[in-house]
């Protein structure tokens, strides 16, 4: 397979369509993450046609941001997206995404877009979603895929296009991490080797919150099979529960599933790499509600994101982890 590569929306229009046309959008510097896409585009499009849109979009990058050093590596991007099964590469200038310099009118994000990374980084989705929305209307997809370690901007498309009625399928990949478990991303290039080591702090935070979700969530299905005649305490002990008086405590005091207890188990592993050196500096640590990133409370049951997102030296990063809360009920 030979990916053309295409720099105006004329061209892409011309191309005879067969089959469905999919789409995977990206900023360029493309890693294994974006790999990954591109194959399962290529799956679902089949016999269709997989379209690759390289752009960097200055409407999302705030004053002070690294628009001007993010990377640009176009002919390496060509090569990755045509190794992953891409018929072309939409590559199109700022002029040809916006003619006569930035739009006057633009979507905006609402409530869900001023929460977490939002707060962050006023505007940022915005920028986002406009150009989300420009490149949707230029390259014509029934299919779009973006990643789910972007959780927040994934949640924000599916609500544009649900709101505004866009006739496209949006389906979001699972992240993909490196051996360690960092998230691939653009920027971990710029992470110096000790920088990178302080960096696994945010995956770790999240596999720690993970973890505990599940130790509760098997401890509580576990003490439901203990006769009621026992005491909760009791009922702990007979599942061979042997953590410290004031844990276990703070278990069978906790609403199902203990949001608060995964919170403070990621927060601990955070705290730690603060100590680092190089630090993290954290930014948030937040478990919300996936349909608009609203913190849960306890008790809540059913889907949930633990999103974290942190400074380690000038390089900022985000990440996070789907987790489901009552799933042992």
């Amino acid at each position: 397979m030979t990916t053309v590569l295409l720099s105006t929306a004329d061209e892409l229009h011309a191309r005879v369509r067969t089959g469905r046309r999919v789409v995977v959008m990206t900023m360029g510097a493309l890693h294994e993450g974006h790999a990954t896409l591109i194959r399962t585009a290529r799956e679902i499009a089949g016999d269709g046609e997989v379209v690759v849109t390289v752009f960097v979009n200055p409407l999302q990058f705030g004053a002070g941001e690294d628009l001007d050093r993010y990377p640009r590596t176009l002919d390496a991007d060509i090569k990755i997206a045509e190794q992953a099964g891409a018929d072309a590469v939409f590559a199109p200038s700022a002029d040809e995404v916006y003619p006569g310099g930035e739009p006057q009118v633009r979507i905006s994000a609402g409530p869900m877009g001023e929460r977490l990374e939002g707060s962050t980084r006023p505007g940022h989705f915005d920028g986002m979603l406009t150009v989300v929305a420009k490149l949707l209307h230029l390259t014509r997809p029934d299919v779009a895929l973006y990643g789910q370690k972007d959780a927040q901007q994934l949640a924000l498309i599916r609500r544009m296009v649900r709101d505004l009625n866009f006739g496209v399928e949006i389906v979001g990949v699972p992240t993909v991490r490196e051996a360690d478990g960092l998230a691939l991303s653009s920027r971990n290039r710029y992470l110096s080797a000790t920088e990178r080591r302080t960096a696994l702090a945010l995956s770790q935070a999240l596999f720690a919150g993970s973890d505990r979700l599940a130790a509760q969530e098997a401890l509580r299905a576990r003490a439901r099979e203990v006769p009621a005649t026992h005491a909760r305490g009791d009922a702990l002990s007979a599942i061979g529960e042997s953590r410290a008086a004031a844990d276990t405590h703070a278990v069978a005091k906790a609403e199902p599933g203990g949001p608060a207890a995964v919170r403070a188990a990621a927060r601990l592993v955070l705290d730690d790499a603060a100590r680092l050196s190089p630090p993290l500096a954290l930014d948030y640590l937040a478990l919300v509600d996936p349909a608009d990133f609203t913190e849960i409370p306890d008790g809540h049951t059913g889907e949930a994101v633990l999103a974290v997102a942190a400074r380690v030296g000038t390089t900022r990063l985000i990440d996070n982890i789907p987790l489901t809360f009552g799933a042992a009920s």
